[in-house]
């Protein structure tokens, strides 16, 4: 509230006080004007009748005939109040300005009473208004949408006004540092993972080359005799190396895969077109894709098809998160079966995915959605990255998921995507 408005107020509340001290007054002077000429003819009647005792009738005649009253008590006490003794009344010497006097005072509160209404209306009015102000400054901050806050003068808000300013414009540059930053991460991520591509394209043909060599000395060995034992033995070491040097090869092409993946999330250049999709049609087609794990680990699948049931997703990605989970139940079920649920209701569509395995350690469960974090139990092959990948794609469509033990054993994956 300005200088101005705030003189404007106090007045406001000075009138009214002024106003009502001036009725309450008012109707002082006037209970006292008429007391006055209440105890004035009182005297003057009261020396009349102790020198005309006789006079006694006429004065109470008369008085009748003023006050327009009831008749004389026929027998008054005696006594100095002569004119209580006859049956009269301050009021009834007021007349008609006494009634006056209380409809000034009636008006004179009515108006102090209403211009202080008014004035408290008028302040709450303008207090509620720069509080709305200030809210819809904060809801706008809230939506990015934000513009500069021009101070309204001085008030008892603009304290406020300043703080939250402050405030704000603290967060935007807070917001712009840790976008700048997460930026500059997801580019030296995508730079990492570019620049592990050279050398693991190097040492994969480097491997590829070695194979062709030893099968070229081998062929060239056994058309020129049986070679012997340590030079089978030694082919032997040579080849297993090599397999345990192609599956790591292997493992850093699923880390610089899931790498770039990452990146491209976190600079979110990944575009998500999302579209009704039904829920058994996507998690057999990702079950689909892992068939040949499936199958060479022994494992079965199940899937059954409970209804139509759709939900607002990308396809290609939600089935890469699916996948994902499908194969960290795959690596714990050790031959058993990998189940698949779903289900809806009118705020979101739940998709259930667990194994008959042992389980999540208790100590895992918090981190499992983490980056390259492995949990006790993870597989060999594993990189940390599968489940992460799987989070960031569900969260970006408005969905949850979070993992837990069964009470019957094995882990269980929770997704739900909600409508809203």
């Amino acid at each position: 509230m300005s200088g101005r408005k705030k003189i404007l107020v106090t007045l406001g509340f000075a009138l009214s006080l002024g106003l009502i001290a001036s009725a309450v007054s008012v109707m002082a002077a006037s209970y006292y004007y008429s007391r006055f000429q209440f105890d004035l003819l009182n005297v003057i009647c009261r020396e009349v009748v102790e020198r005309e005792p006789e006079a006694r009738q006429s004065i109470s005649a008369a008085l009748k005939e003023y006050t327009n009253g009831n008749a004389a008590k026929e027998e008054a006490e005696s006594g100095k109040d002569v004119l209580t003794a006859l049956g009269y009344r301050i009021s009834d010497f007021s007349g008609s300005a006494y009634v006056k006097n209380l409809l000034f005072v009636a008006a004179g509160l009515l108006a102090g009473v209403f211009l202080f209404a008014g004035t408290f209306w008028y302040r709450n009015k303008v207090e509620t208004m720069r509080i709305r102000a200030l809210a819809d400054y904060l809801e706008q901050v809230n939506n990015g949408k934000a513009i500069i806050l021009s101070a309204s003068g001085e008030d008892d808000f603009s304290k406020l006004e300043d703080e939250i300013y402050k405030t704000v414009t603290f967060l935007y540059q807070t917001r712009d540092r840790a976008v700048q930053a997460k930026n500059d991460f997801a580019e030296n991520l995508s730079n990492i993972a570019h620049q592990l591509k050279t050398p693991i394209t190097a040492v994969s043909l480097t491997v590829q080359m070695m194979r062709r060599n030893f099968a070229d000395s081998a062929l060239s060995v056994c058309e020129n005799g049986i070679a012997n034992f340590r030079d089978v033995k030694f082919w032997d070491v040579c080849g297993n190396h090599l397999g345990q040097i192609e599956k790591q090869i292997g493992r850093l092409t699923r880390l610089e895969e899931a790498l770039l993946v990452l990146s491209r999330i976190d600079a979110g250049t990944i575009l998500l077109h999302k579209d009704e999709t039904d829920i058994f049609t996507m998690l057999a087609l990702a079950a689909d894709n892992l068939q040949e794990l499936f199958a060479g680990s022994g494992t079965a699948v199940d899937i059954p098809e409970l209804g139509e049931m759709m939900a607002v997703v990308d396809l290609e990605w939600t089935m890469e998160a699916v996948m994902n989970l499908m194969k960290n139940c795959l690596e714990h079920s050790h031959g058993g079966t990998v189940h698949c649920s779903y289900a809806q209701n009118p705020l979101y569509t739940e998709i259930f995915i667990w194994d008959e395995g042992e389980g999540f350690a208790k100590e895992d469960l918090p981190h499992l959605f983490e980056r390259f974090y492995r949990g006790k139990n993870a597989g060999e092959g594993g990189i940390g990255i599968g489940l992460a990948l799987s989070k960031e794609i569900i969260e970006r469509q408005n969905g949850t998921i979070r993992a837990k033990n069964k009470p019957d054993g094995g882990a269980l994956f929770e997704i739900r995507f909600y409508r809203i």
